[in-house]
C-alpha cells in the first residue's frame, strides 16, 4: 500500500537490504518494528517491498523524529540482530522530500 503522506517537505528513510538465508523470526521482528515506528512521534507512514533486494521507505516529519527512532532501545536490539543474523548487506539513506505527485484511479 502507498503511504498517505502530508504535503512536503518531510523526510524519507530508505532502507535497502539483502537478506541472508536465515529468516528465523525475521517477519515477526519486521512487523514489530512497523508497529513500534507507527507509535513514534513524527512518523508519517511506511512502504516496503522484498524480492532479492528489500526496500523499506519510512516517512518522517523531521530529522529529530528520525534521530529518536534510530535511538529507540527496541529498534537498536532489532538492528543488532539484523547485523548478526538477517542481513548480508544493507544501506540506509535519508532524503528530504520536497515534492511529491500522486495518481489514484480509485
Amino acid at each position: 500500500m502507498i503511504a498517505k503522506t502530508p504535503e512536503p517537505p518531510y523526510y524519507a528513510v530508505i532502507f535497502s537490504s539483502v537478506n541472508t538465508e536465515n529468516a528465523e523470526d525475521y517477519s515477526a521482528m519486521a512487523d514489530r518494528m512497523v508497529e513500534l515506528a507507527s507509535n513514534q512521534e513524527g512518523f508519517l507512514g511506511i512502504e516496503s517491498a522484498r524480492n532479492e533486494l528489500g526496500i523499506t521507505v519510512s516517512y518522517w516529519k523531521d530529522l529529530e523524529s528520525i534521530k529518536h527512532w534510530k535511538e529507540n532501545a527496541e529498534h537498536s536490539v532489532a538492528q543488532a540482530r539484523g547485523r548478526k543474523d538477517w542481513y548480508q548487506s544493507y544501506k540506509t539513506r535519508i532524503a528530504k522530500v520536497e515534492r511529491d505527485y500522486a495518481f489514484d484511479k480509485i
